[in-house]
């Protein structure tokens, strides 16, 4: 089989490398060519760990080529997947204007039967548009030909993503035609062989699915954020709810770590999108809509308890901050909690020292030079009046709290991510606070 991926961001690459990784000839193409030409040369556009040595591995043998050429590409292939960007408008919906351009070019260069895949996460009814579109352009050409669209949407964790295309819990797949879903079958078939389930169904089904998947963890992660902010006013812990609550295999002991709010490409997008197209059709998900407030007003917690201790004057004050992309193993600060900190403390006149093991070059595409990038976490803390601990990376887990103490003017910690022990951090002197806790300072 030979497919093709429109579209080489986080979704069209892992989608492209990894059906490569399997035996299939596989063309990603991307209309931005010094990303192509990167890619080519190895320069990967993201950071997600393992793909750089898998897309290098496959380009080398030839089953893994990159081209600005669809049409050419279009002729021999048996799939096309749509993997580009939906950004979200003004009004939160997602827009589809990459989806529908890359339909009509595709209906402008076909000649035979092909699955036209939507990978990118679209909203309900996207398949039918991008359907009318091939046809539009099949019409323009006086062209009789056979073509089916269908859904299949991905559910890749950042970070985890060739895992989870390699080995996946589930595949989902929209058809309407039985040979779209043979051609889908055919496709998945050396990621069925260990057991992993493919589900079919229909077009639209296979759409809310994945806005459904996604809602339904942000709902997750916004309600323990909120328990967690009742625990710290009545005295509780809410690293002890987490484990009580968890053990109930009805709920189930993921996301619901708190912290200081989710962010990335997805959850914040599809949130969003899924309310805009309720309203759109006269419903009201109001469910989703305080899933959305709680986790825009816990962006900004861990600024208030900073805000707090320092009884409203930061000015002049030195902040180091571990931790800037939104989650570990990811350079991805889009909707990223650290962006919104950074703004308040810079507003509140203060001053920030940042270190992230990836994710200091994407960060500067949003702050330029208003913060001061360091080369380890160490040297964020020289003369620091506290340190922010903004996202969880492996490195920040066992520090050396003696060396903290020497290099930091006041030994004070604010734990976004509640990876420290309370106990042990009075142990060695610190002031600290973190989420759900009631905390007590040295």
């Amino acid at each position: 089989m030979k497919i093709v991926v429109i579209g080489t961001g986080y979704v069209g690459l892992v989608t492209g490398t990894c059906f490569a990784e399997v035996g299939i000839d596989v063309v990603c193409i991307d209309v931005d060519t010094k990303k192509i030409d990167n890619l080519k040369k190895g320069i990967m556009p993201i950071y997600e760990p393992g793909l750089e040595e898998m897309v290098l591995r496959n380009y080398e043998k030839g089953r893994l080529q990159f081209s600005t050429n669809l049409g050419e590409n279009l002729q021999d292939a048996d799939v096309a997947f749509i993997a580009v960007g939906t950004p979200p408008g003004e009004d939160g919906s997602a827009d589809l204007k990459y989806v529908i351009g890359v339909a009509k070019e595709i209906g402008s260069h076909i000649n035979g039967h092909i699955v036209v895949v939507t990978k990118s996460t679209v909203p309900v009814g996207t398949a039918e548009r991008v359907k009318e579109a091939v046809k539009l352009e099949l019409e323009k050409r006086n062209l009789q030909t056979e073509f089916d669209v269908a859904s299949n949407p991905e559910f890749l964790k950042e970070g985890a993503a060739i895992e989870d295309f390699l080995k996946p819990d589930r595949i989902v797949v929209g058809v309407e035609t039985k040979r779209a879903e043979d051609v889908m079958r055919k496709l998945y078939k050396p990621f069925l062989l260990n057991g992993h389930p493919i589900i079919f169904m229909d077009v639209p089904s296979a759409e809310m699915t994945k806005y459904a998947a996604n809602a339904m963890l942000a709902t997750k992660i916004s309600f323990m954020n909120d328990i967690a902010n009742l625990c710290e006013i009545m005295g509780a812990d809410v690293n002890l709810v987490r484990k009580g609550i968890g053990s109930d295999p009805r709920i189930g002991n993921r996301f619901i770590y708190p912290g200081i709010g989710y962010g990335g490409s997805c959850f914040p997008k599809d949130v969003k999108a899924l309310i805009r197209t309720a309203n759109d059709n006269g419903h009201s998900m109001r469910i989703l809509q305080a899933v959305e407030d709680v986790n825009e007003d816990q962006k900004s917690v861990l600024f208030n308890k900073v805000s707090a201790h320092f009884k409203g004057d930061l000015k002049g004050k030195n902040f180091a901050m571990w931790g800037l992309s939104f989650k570990p193993k990811t350079d991805d600060m889009r909707e990223a909690p650290s962006l919104v900190i950074i703004e308040k403390l810079l507003h509140a006149g203060a001053n920030v020292k940042a270190y992230d093991p990836v994710a200091m070059h994407e960060a500067k595409k949003d702050l330029g030079e208003q913060i001061e990038y360091c080369k380890d976490p160490n040297d964020a803390l020289i003369d620091a009046d506290a340190l922010l601990i903004v996202t969880e990376w492996p490195e920040f887990r066992t520090p050396n709290f003696k060396v903290m103490g020497k290099l930091m003017k006041d030994k004070t910690v604010f734990d976004g991510r509640n990876i420290y022990d309370l106990e042990e951090m009075k142990e060695h002197g610190f002031a600290y606070y973190c989420i759900g806790v009631n905390t007590i300072k040295k």
